[in-house]
């Protein structure tokens, strides 16, 4: 019996919707054809966006989409995808090389905007600083976000569709500059970081702007950039982090190790949170450089997913894909997927005074993907529904929990590299006078039987328990079994006992005075 107490009196900070974002590259099959089917497809559309995505995006609250990249944006010139469709020009897209595809421009601004305000989200633009001038991306602040009929832009933006501004409020400025945008050093990018910034806050001063952080290895990253930006830091609005867990044996036929080493990566999030977050404090920029992780989750190797196998179900490749090339980097997403996203949702909850946006990667048809499509097959994955489990976070007060959340300890052949995960992975909440409380049961074998104290709290006698769970740690949808993986819902009497089956994960949520 595992006893843990949710403090109702300690609150840690409220829990921004933001945290439960998602990110939309130009890649594989993310957009086409993914989320863009065409306005003259059979299949369900509006204005050429995929309803069934739309629709059941829709439904999980989705707060914010981050856009064009990732790595296509190091290349992406934003007036390629404005204007009549058919006038805009094919580019070498930047994964070409991996799979000869090109890029249609298909999708360009307004679609992405629309595609956002159909689901309810706040558009976050990644503005490529890599090839384009300060005044190109400051045009295109202008061509977003200008008041109707006031500039030559804001006029083109009319003449394209919108006459009222797009809002665009979330702009990073640039993405990975460590990397493929760039290859800078910390203190070269913050200076790049000064010049650019201020001519986009000049452009608008309401725009929130997001300084490019480190992957989560490097934590010098940190050190070097804030070190430079602390005397400017009034332009800044976050502080970008990027975590993938890497692979850990087959995504679909992995054995019991190879599910405890994959979460085991997955919780090393917390140490580069902790890590990055010390230089933010040292550096007196809490309130300017919360941490933005907008790029999060698990990367497999690519080929699992039903792009590999498309010709069997009778999908025609996506305008951009001739050959039928499988989606690059699709992967499936099983049950360990699952409780990876909700231990990952869990701790950041349980760090909401040091995060204010995270974007799990990617929406569809890639990484830690929340939905596989293509042509009239649109499936949820396992992730998928560990959002829908923990939406109710959203906007919550999250709570001190304390208590034995149990360890499980690997013991390795060379024991200098033994290692252990937690039983369990919690955290708590509380809005509009009911607390959401999370519980993932990490072990692959074992249930776990848990005894929940409120203290400050007083419970109504019945809640709404939520479950995630399958017969198999293995389990995942498929275009034939789109169902195989679920959620339950069901209310019972409150007692402050759950049982979390194993590799499974339950929210309860209860009124709670």
């Amino acid at each position: 019996m595992y006893r843990i107490t949710v403090h109702g009196d300690d609150r840690i900070a409220k829990i921004e919707p933001d945290l439960y974002g998602h990110f939309s590259e130009h890649i594989g099959g993310v957009f086409y054809d993914g989320i863009w089917v065409g306005e003259d497809s059979k299949i369900p559309n509006i204005r050429g966006l995929r309803l069934e995505l739309v629709e059941k995006l829709k439904a999980i609250g989705a707060p914010v989409i981050r856009w064009p990249g990732g790595c296509f944006a190091e290349t992406y010139d934003w007036r390629d995808g404005i204007g009549p469709r058919e006038e805009r020009p094919t580019r070498i897209n930047w994964w070409r090389n991996s799979d000869g595809r090109y890029e249609p421009n298909s999708v360009g601004t307004h679609e992405f905007v629309d595609f956002c305000r159909l689901v309810g989200a706040e558009p976050y633009i990644a503005a490529n600083i890599t090839s384009l001038t300060p005044l190109d991306i400051r045009d295109w602040m202008d061509y977003c976000n200008s008041p109707a009929g006031t500039t030559t832009l804001a006029r083109e933006r009319e003449k394209n569709g919108s006459r009222e501004p797009l809002n665009v409020k979330y702009w990073g400025v640039g993405n990975e500059t460590w990397g493929g945008g760039g290859n800078m050093t910390g203190e070269m990018y913050a200076h790049e970081y000064r010049k650019y910034a201020v001519i986009m806050e000049n452009a608008d001063p309401h725009a929130q702007l997001i300084c490019s952080g480190a992957d989560h290895n490097d934590w010098r990253w940190a050190h070097d950039v804030l070190g430079v930006l602390e005397s400017s830091y009034r332009i800044m609005n976050g502080f970008s982090l990027h975590f993938y867990c890497g692979a850990a044996g087959d995504p679909l036929a992995f054995s019991e190790e190879e599910w405890y080493k994959q979460l085991r990566q997955a919780l090393d999030i917390e140490r580069a949170i902790q890590r990055n977050w010390g230089f933010v404090v040292g550096y007196g920029m809490e309130k300017r450089a919360r941490l933005v992780i907008d790029e999060w989750g698990c990367w497999h190797p690519g080929g699992s997913g039903p792009s590999s196998h498309m010709k069997d179900y009778g999908i025609e490749p996506a305008p951009n894909n001739p050959e039928g090339v499988q989606n690059l980097f699709e992967q499936q997403s099983t049950m360990r997927d699952g409780i990876v996203a909700a231990a990952t949702l869990n701790m950041f909850n349980n760090h909401a005074e040091k995060i204010k946006m995270a974007t799990v990667a990617q929406l569809v048809n890639n990484l830690h993907c929340l939905f596989l499509a293509g042509g009239p097959y649109c499936i949820t994955t396992p992730t998928y529904h560990v959002f829908d489990m923990m939406k109710d976070h959203m906007g919550g007060d999250a709570l001190r929990i304390s208590g034995d959340l149990g360890e499980i300890t690997r013991e390795q052949e060379d024991r200098r590299r033994n290692y252990s995960v937690p039983n369990l992975s919690v955290s708590a909440s509380k809005k509009d006078g009911v607390l959401t409380l999370t519980l993932a049961n990490l072990s692959v074998t074992e249930a776990a039987d848990v005894k929940l104290n409120l203290s400050c709290l007083e419970a109504a006698p019945e809640a709404e328990y939520i479950t995630f769970t399958a017969d198999d740690p293995h389990a995942h949808n498929t275009y034939e079994e789109p169902d195989k993986v679920h959620l339950t819902r069901e209310t019972k009497t409150f007692d402050g006992s759950v049982t979390v089956p194993a590799f499974s994960a339950v929210t309860v949520r209860v009124r709670a005075e």
